[in-house]
């Protein structure tokens, strides 16, 4: 059955539903109020145009020629002179998912009808999304004020017929892609060419991404974290709800739930009650303080990056109730490069602590299990190289997490003098979020190792459902295999979305 059409109104994109529109390829279409507003607008915009009022990107230069007067016969040159001449991208192509967000956040915008863009226009680019569309944006080239006007720029190439598209997987001249959707290029009028290129759809694009995928792996990181207590043969005294309380943290609560979930009823706790050992280590210890914080974090993100979605921002903006037009810096990346920072510094201390934990599963004087997790050590490595790639993977992290938004550096001769750099610290955000996804694999595979070795005992009843899942597609480790393979294998298993489903059945919600 074709999915329900979903209407765009300027302000009711959620991190979730952005994410479920372009991965399902729903059909968008306006909101009737919205129409009124970009009518309302517009009719202001080709007032002033025929008074001739001054109006920063209607009738003028950009930037540091906002001085130069442009008259009215060279309106449409200006406006498709500034997507080439901005269309000065580098580097690797942005993923197709992201460019989908980046139309869709973009069409979102211009909706709300401070633009002064005409409704033509905000119609073709519902049907180039519609039609899925993608054009080519290179990665590399936004400051992230102004907006990420390089990439805006090369995505609004393909509207004009220029640039290349990838159309049903193949990539072609964006004047065919068109053709092929029964849409001709089209021409734009004052104002056009900025409003499509001002703005922050990229940097948001990416940290949407990011933050869809980072609340699921932070309650698989729970799951991890819960394998890995029982192969350490940890104790849950610490998760204890009393404990939690005492500092009341809504992500540290929600964390050790989670645990106590997944680990009641385990045989290997009760087999160790009278080990003599007092607390565990913190990896252990403060994984509800650890992962809550980061959970914590997410929540924080997601409200600031579904304020920006939902936002108008490029410059001037139209405001026909006070028949004004305002020259202002909604465009600014501030409120993005923040976030996108702090994920990527937030989502990193999974990966870290998640490490740590692995370390300490292979060290055979710290878990009591054989050592790197093998019973015919010497002859076999077991999983002694898959901790280094985790450290690997936790360094690179660690490169990554310095912010991008504490630099600036000045543009456009200095009329554009403190640049956010939110389209660096989206992209790298993404790629920490993707690193601790292999090192949150590599925890499962490790861990899972462990409860093997202590096997008849069973783990607890959320651990052993996660076990036997697993268990259907990699088994025990007896002797060496390729680890690579292990690893890839076992990405594939725990981010299937049935995976979580499965779990919760027997633990109950993972939140």
């Amino acid at each position: 059955m074709k999915e329900k059409i979903f209407i765009i109104d300027g302000n009711s994109l959620t991190v979730e539903n952005s994410i479920e529109i372009v991965k399902n390829n729903r059909t968008i279409a306006l909101n009737k109020s919205s129409i009124e507003k970009i009518k309302a607008s517009r009719k202001l915009v080709k007032r002033w145009i025929e008074q001739k009022e001054v109006v920063y990107g209607i009738n003028t230069g950009f930037g540091e020629f906002k001085d130069v007067i442009i008259s009215p016969e060279d309106t449409e040159k200006l406006q498709r002179n500034l997507i080439l001449s901005h269309s000065a991208g580098v580097g690797k192509y942005i993923p197709d998912i992201i460019v989908r967000l980046m139309l869709l956040f973009r069409i979102n915008s211009l909706a709300k009808g401070y633009s002064g863009v005409r409704l033509e226009l905000i119609n073709f680019l519902i049907d180039v999304f519609n039609s899925n569309i993608i054009p080519l944006v290179p990665s590399q080239g936004s400051v992230g004020s102004s907006g990420d006007l390089a990439p805006l720029s090369h995505m609004a190439l393909t509207y004009i017929g220029e640039g290349y598209s990838k159309f049903n997987g193949r990539i072609l001249e964006s004047k065919t892609a068109l053709s092929r959707c029964g849409l001709k290029p089209i021409r734009l009028s004052s104002k056009e060419g900025l409003a499509l290129t001002n703005g922050t759809q990229m940097m948001s694009a990416y940290i949407c991404k990011a933050i869809y995928d980072s609340n699921y792996l932070s309650r698989l990181a729970d799951i991890s974290a819960s394998v890995s207590v029982e192969a350490s043969r940890g104790t849950s005294k610490a998760f204890s709800d009393i404990l939690q309380k005492a500092r009341p943290h809504k992500g540290q609560i929600q964390t050790a739930k989670n645990l106590r979930r997944l680990l009641s009823g385990s045989e290997i706790m009760k087999s160790h009650e009278e080990c003599g050992k007092v607390q565990d280590a913190y990896s252990i210890r403060c994984i509800p303080q650890v992962h809550g914080a980061v959970k914590d974090t997410i929540e924080y993100c997601r409200q600031v990056l579904e304020v920006e979605i939902n936002s108008a921002t490029d410059n001037p903006l139209i405001f026909p109730e006070i028949d004004e037009h305002i020259e202002g810096g909604n465009f600014h990346g501030e409120p993005v490069a923040l976030i996108a920072d702090f994920l990527g510094i937030a989502v990193s201390e999974l990966g870290s602590i998640s490490e740590r934990r692995v370390a300490r599963l292979v060290d055979g004087s710290l878990s009591g299990l054989p050592r790197f997790l093998t019973e015919n050590g010497g002859i076999n490595s077991g999983l002694m190289i898959a901790q280094y790639t985790a450290a690997s993977l936790v360094s690179e992290n660690k490169v990554l997490s310095h912010p991008a938004s504490v630099d600036s550096i000045p543009t456009s001769a200095n009329q554009e003098d403190h640049n956010s750099m939110g389209s660096i610290g989206a992209r790298k955000c993404l790629s920490i979020v993707n690193n601790v996804k292999k090192t949150i694999a590599i925890e499962f595979l490790c861990a899972l190792q462990g409860i093997s070795l202590l096997r008849p005992l069973k783990a607890g009843k959320g651990v052993e459902q996660v076990y036997k899942i697993i268990r259907k597609h990699i088994k025990k480790l007896d002797d060496d295999r390729n680890v690579s393979e292990e690893i890839n294998k076992m990405m594939a298993i725990i981010y299937d979305e049935n995976f979580l489903n499965q779990i919760e059945k027997i633990s109950g919600k993972i939140e």
